[in-house]
Formats: C-alpha cells, structure tokens, sequence
C-alpha cells in the first residue's frame, strides 16, 4: 500500500545515517532477504543485492514480481521476513522509517495540498531544525534545479502533473538523503511528459550523483535512466546488468521477452559445441544458434531474435540461417516499417525494416528471403 501524505513527508525528514563512517563501495544492501506476507508464501525470494555510491538501480517487473517489496522493505514501510538490510554498512532493520534518511517520490506526489510549493520542499528542513537562512537557500536549490524557481508560492492545486511531479522530486532531494527510492512517479503522466521527465530526473541524478532505487514496470523507462538494472520475476532478479546488456544479451527466456521486442522459436537441440548449437524448431527447420542457456542434446529450448536483427532478402550464402518468408502485414511507423511474417511455420514472426532501406517492393503476399547470424539467435531455457 503506498505511504500516506504523513508518513511520505516523516521519510522526506529525518537525519541521514552517518554514511560517511563507512569505506563501503556499497550504499545499499540485500543479504539474504525474504518477505512474506502470510508466513508461507515467499513474495521475495532470498534477495542478494547491492548498490553503488550513486548508482540509479530501476526494479523492472510485472505487477506482483516483488519489485515495490523491495523498495518498501529499504523505506521501512515493509518489516523483512528473513535476512539483513544494510544502509552505509548500517543494518536497519529494526530502525524506523523517519530514522532511515531516505527520500521518497511517489506516483500521487504526496504533496501537503494546504502548503505552497516552497512550504511543501522547506518542511523537511523545519523538522531537521534547520536555520531559516539556509532552508530558504536549500529550496531556491532545489527549486532552480526542477526549474520551478517562479512557481514557489503556488499550491499543489494550481500545478500540473509534470509541475507537481517536479515539486515531488525536487522535495525528496531537499535535504540530501543518502538514497532516494521513487514508486512509479511517471505513472500517472501522459506519454510525451512521462518521457521529458524521464530525461529530467536522468539529468538530476548525473549532475547531483545522488543514489535512486526506481520502481517501474516500463520497459523504456527503465533502459533510459538507470545505470543497470533489475529484471524481478515470482520475486527472484532474473538479471541484474546495464540496460544494453540486458536487451543484447538476456539470459534466460522471461528476460528476453520482457524487454523489448522478441520474436521466440520453440524447438529441440541437436547438438552443441559451446560456441554453437544446432536446434531444430518445430515446424522441422534447422537453425544455428548461440547456446546460451541450454540444457543439453535433446532438451527444449526457445530461441530469442530481436526484430531488427533480421536482414530481407540477404546474399545467398552471405548468412548462416536463411529461410524462405511471406509478408502478412506491412506497418508504417515513421523511422521503420514493422513487417509480420510467416517463417519457419509462425506467422507472428516481426521484422523492423529502417526506413532508409526503402524496401519498396513489399507488400501483403510478397515472398522473400530472410536471414540472421548466429550471435543474434540464443538458445535459452525453454520457459518464459
């Protein structure tokens, strides 16, 4: 359940636990920990996870994986079940949410809707007993950072959703806490805003080199402003890695079809060497891929391709896996054509064609060649 109003503004609030004391690569740390909500069922799973001095770490994940856990558990929302919490080498566990010197923003905001905006960012620095002078220095900061400095005597009511989400932010940062967590706080935006502040919030940690954990089950939103991150599922980090090494390099079959576009081929190894294998998929076609998470000769697996690494009409001989196709469906999205294929017995089989590429000469029904190299096929487990 998210904080209400009272318990958002007590976390925005407190004193930092000393992080300078420690020598700690690691702000944040997991060890170990599990969370259950009916002492049976485990909503994580033996969590093991750390995070830098720094670092913007996004939880990805479908509803119900275990990401928002983790973030509550770290704010104190959430007691865990089993295991430790670290803060600056601190265990926290037993230390309450307003002694934890956290920030939060939230998909509401959470804003006092009675406060202006420069009362909403100076009532943390109040209840830190901060001087006057350097509360109204702090909140000319942080509202020039959000770019707001105009808007300090507006109340919540008479901002935007963008606006407010600024507000938010820019109060979670007030007071240099040692981390920042933030509940899905572009949810509630439209598209076009939902992106400039994704650039926004990016922004503001590079330049403050403050420490986020991001929750979010937005696939672009992740890849766009987090340092690495990870991928939960049934409450366990299916990968932990940077952004691009998740979308090029997934290692198992749930990862590779939640991030991004993937076209999957269910079949049955034949024979692997390690650096290749030869799988023959169901409709009995043969295809040479990059053995990567396989459980030997005669085992299931599901082949992962992403779209645009499929070339139209290549040179014969010019790629290890050529097959015949038809064009079932042709659409027109500005810098590429999605093209929906029949190959290899699927007709759900997607190609990205580069508008540069002018392949002029397709249409529904058009038959024509399709080809990919070995590295851009991996064999994978063959769940997900």
């Amino acid at each position: 359940m998210t904080p209400n109003y009272k318990q958002s503004i007590i976390i925005n609030s407190v004193v930092n636990v000393n992080s300078n004391q420690s020598n700690s690569d690691y702000l944040v740390r997991f060890e170990n920990v599990q969370k259950s909500y009916d002492g049976e069922i485990l909503v994580i799973k033996d969590l093991n996870l750390n995070m830098e001095r720094g670092e913007f770490l996004t939880m990805l994940g479908p509803s119900g994986s275990g990401k928002t856990t983790c973030l509550m558990m770290l704010a104190g929302f959430e007691p865990a079940t089993h295991g430790e919490i670290f803060l600056a080498d601190q265990p926290i566990n037993s230390v309450p949410p307003h002694k934890r010197g956290i920030g939060m923003v939230f998909q509401n905001y959470a804003l006092f809707p009675h406060m202006t905006v420069g009362e909403n960012l100076a009532f943390p620095l109040e209840v830190r007993k901060m001087g006057k002078s350097e509360r109204e220095e702090r909140v000319k900061k942080a509202l020039d950072m959000v770019q707001l400095t105009a808007f300090a005597d507006r109340r919540p009511a008479q901002l935007s959703g963008g606006q407010a989400q600024r507000v938010a932010v820019a109060r979670a940062l007030v007071f240099d806490p040692d981390v920042v967590l933030m509940d899905e706080p572009l949810g509630a935006l439209d598209k076009n805003l939902r992106e400039q502040m994704q650039y926004e919030i990016k922004h503001i940690h590079e330049n403050l080199e403050v420490t986020v954990m991001y929750v979010t089950h937005d696939q672009s939103e992740a890849l766009t402003m987090s340092n690495r991150v990870a991928v939960f599922d049934d409450g366990v980090i299916q990968q932990l890695a940077p952004p691009d090494v998740l979308y090029e390099q997934p290692e198992n079959a749930f990862v590779a079809g939640f991030i991004g576009e993937n076209n999957r081929l269910l079949g049955t190894v034949l024979s692997s060497n390690g650096k290749e294998c030869r799988v023959k998929i169901d409709d009995g076609s043969e295809i040479t891929c990059n053995p990567i998470n396989i459980d030997g000769d005669g085992k299931r697996t599901t082949i992962s391709l992403r779209p645009e690494r499929v070339t139209v009409n290549p040179e014969a001989g010019s790629l290890p896996n050529i097959f015949d196709a038809k064009v079932a469906e042709l659409i027109y999205l500005g810098d590429h054509i999605r093209t929906r294929m029949e190959v290899c017995g699927h007709d759900d089989f997607i190609v990205k064609i580069p508008n540069s590429a002018h392949h002029a000469g397709l249409s529904e029904g058009t038959e024509v060649k399709v080809g990919w190299n070995v590295e851009d096929c991996r064999a994978l487990d063959p769940s997900g």
